[in-house]
């Protein structure tokens, strides 16, 4: 039997399950991986190597991710937690979050999810949200005062540290724009002018 057959085979309904089960039921892990192995069969058989090797290195990545994050659960769920259960801890957590983000499976909106990036990186790195366009996916944030030295370099990786916890707890930030501590739209400028002459220095 060819490998396409035996793919169509697995996919297909079991005799006596109603319609659209297979679509429903929950994946299977030794059906799934048997189906990695056929895709990257094909492709060996294919004879290009280097998409072949690119496929497996895929495989092996997201088995890598997957992995640290079912262990980071497990880990989480073992520790002690407080009144909440291990929900808050779970969801304060940026890898564990970015995996249910990606799956659309994270019970919090974009706001609160900015918020806990921020939480996380608070203490060395503080900024506030000064505005977020959802239509742009433009995030305008406003840096803190840490009490660092105030130079370049370091103020940069300051907002590299936010940008990354931002980018993990929601990735629908498509961008990040900054302003200083303190910083506000300036004023409208007042124009002067000279005094109208009076009717006494006319005359």
């Amino acid at each position: 039997m060819s490998a396409g057959a035996t793919t169509v085979q697995a996919a297909a309904p079991k005799a006596g399950a109603p319609r659209g089960a297979a679509s429903a039921a929950v994946p299977n892990a030794e059906a799934t991986g048997r189906r990695v192995e056929e895709v990257l069969d094909r492709l060996a058989q294919r004879d290009d190597r280097e998409a072949s090797a690119a496929a497996e290195e895929l495989v092996r990545v997201l088995m890598d991710f997957y992995g640290a994050g079912l262990a980071r659960i497990m880990h989480l769920l073992g520790s002690g937690t407080d009144d909440d259960g291990p929900r808050s801890a779970l969801l304060g957590d940026d890898l564990v979050t970015s995996l249910l983000v990606l799956h659309d499976l994270h019970p919090e909106d974009t706001a609160a999810r900015i918020g806990r990036a921020l939480d996380s990186v608070r203490r060395q790195h503080p900024a506030e949200v000064a505005e977020f366009d959802g239509d742009t996916g433009t995030l305008r944030l406003r840096s803190g005062d840490s009490g660092g030295c105030g130079c370049p370099s370091t103020s940069r990786q300051a907002q590299q540290a936010v940008e990354a916890a931002v980018s993990c707890f929601a990735p629908e930030v498509t961008s990040m724009q900054w302003e200083a501590a303190g910083e506000r739209p300036e004023p409208a400028l007042l124009q002067i002018s000279r005094r109208p002459p009076t009717a006494a220095t006319a005359s």
